[in-house]
Order: C-alpha cells, then sequence, then structure tokens
C-alpha cells in the first residue's frame, strides 16, 4: 500500500494506492486540517508513504504528525534532474514546484509522446513534456477561481458569481465565467503552438486538477482528463525512485 500525499496551495489531497489503483481517496481544506487525521484513522498502514508539499512548513510539520502513528517514514519529494523516466530541464531543477514535477511524472504514465500537462488548480500549470520525456519548460498563469476573485476584488461593481460559459457571453457573470475558460484555453493552445513551432510533433493535452474538467471541454480538440495526475506521480516516484 502506498499512501500518495499532495499538499497543494489550498488544501491537501490524498489516495491509497494498492500496487494496481488506487482505492481509497481524499481531501481536507486547511481551514479543517484536523479532518484529515480523522480520515486517516481508519486506513490500513501503508508500507510507504510518499508526501509532495508546496504548502510551507507548518502543514509539513502537521503531516509529520499525522503520518507518525505508522511505521512506514514520510517520503518528502523534490525536483531533480532526472525521477521515473522524465528529465527536468529547469535551470536549477530543485526550483521547479514539487506539484508540477510529480505531475509531469505522471503524465509519463499515460503518455508515451509529446504532450502539454496542465494542472488547474489555484494557479493554473502549463508544461511541456516532449517524446523524450523531457521537461522543456512552461508557464504558470492564475486559476479560474483565482481570475474571478481578481476581479471581484479589484473592479467596481463586478462580483465573483459564476456564471456560464457562451461563445457570446450576455450577462456579466457569463462575461466573467467565459472570459476565464477563454484565457485558460489560450495559454494552453499558445503552449501547444509553442510546441510545435519547436518541431516537436502534436503533443498529448492532459488536463488536471479542480478546474481541469471545467476548461477541457471548451478546447475544442481532444482533451485526456486525469483525476489524480500528482497523486499518480507520486506513486511513479514511489515505486522508481531513481
Amino acid at each position: 500500500m502506498i499512501l500518495a500525499v499532495d499538499a497543494g496551495n489550498s488544501r491537501v489531497k490524498w489516495a491509497l494506492h494498492d500496487g494496481r489503483h488506487f482505492v481509497r481517496d481524499g481531501r481536507v481544506a486547511y481551514a479543517d486540517l484536523e479532518a484529515l487525521d480523522a480520515q486517516w484513522s481508519s486506513l490500513p498502514a501503508p508500507s510507504s508513504v510518499v508526501i509532495a508539499n508546496v504548502a510551507g512548513d507548518e502543514v509539513g510539520q502537521r503531516l509529520r504528525t499525522f503520518t507518525a502513528r505508522w511505521q512506514a517514514a514520510p517520503r518528502w519529494v523534490i525536483s531533480v534532474r532526472s525521477q521515473a523516466g522524465v528529465t527536468n530541464r529547469y535551470d536549477e531543477p530543485s526550483q521547479l514546484g514539487v506539484d508540477r514535477w510529480a505531475a509531469l511524472i505522471g503524465a509519463r504514465r499515460f503518455c508515451s509522446d509529446a504532450c502539454v500537462v496542465v494542472n488547474a488548480g489555484t494557479a493554473t500549470t502549463i508544461d511541456a513534456l516532449d517524446a523524450k520525456g523531457e521537461f522543456i519548460g512552461g508557464i504558470i498563469v492564475p486559476g479560474f477561481d483565482l481570475m474571478h476573485e481578481s476581479l471581484a476584488a479589484n473592479t467596481a461593481r463586478l462580483s465573483a458569481e459564476r456564471g456560464k460559459f457562451a461563445p457570446f457571453p450576455r450577462t456579466t457573470s457569463d462575461a466573467i465565467t467565459s472570459g476565464a475558460i477563454q484565457a485558460l484555453c489560450g495559454a494552453v493552445e499558445r503552449m501547444r503552438d509553442a510546441m510545435l513551432a519547436a518541431g516537436h510533433r502534436e503533443p498529448e493535452l492532459i488536463f488536471s486538477g479542480g478546474a481541469g474538467e471545467l476548461v477541457a471541454p471548451h478546447m475544442g480538440r481532444p482533451v485526456r482528463v486525469v483525476d489524480k495526475l500528482v497523486l499518480e506521480g507520486l506513486v511513479q516516484i514511489a515505486v522508481d525512485p531513481r
């Protein structure tokens, strides 16, 4: 049993993997982090625990406390130059967000060719992985909710109320929602175009994250949606730590 834990920007997501597939999972917002301890109290003892933490030391300490019930000491993943079949071409490999690194490794499990890896969470990361498994670079843009909140906080008489997507929105809430979706689709298209311009084959588009299912249907081309991409990558790191 492998317990994979993704401590992201706004919540902790976890899943228990039995060597073939995920058998239990959950998510907890940081405001209710004690609920994680309750969720884990009924889990069978994992043979390994692998954690990606971008939330900081305080959350890390709480996770240490919660995992102390098991004999397996947690492995805290960091981004490295090469691991589990993926090569990191960041100028400073350790500076790549570990959640992005795990998502790239997870994507390689689903696609052995060139792909654009989109993790649509609090921030949306859009990363290019070539056919050889080399991460050649990527971008970070505000996530769907951040775009809404930014308009509500900084623009007079606009609210963060979610509307519906429309090609030609005719209400303000629809215009904001449609604009956020179109902006994210456009950023993904730009990365796809950059890969084609650099001589790579047509990349597969792999989406994950809370807003992935919201944005993916509006891409106008085939998209693979993977529910637990970061956690998939953490499992691969646990199995093949090299």
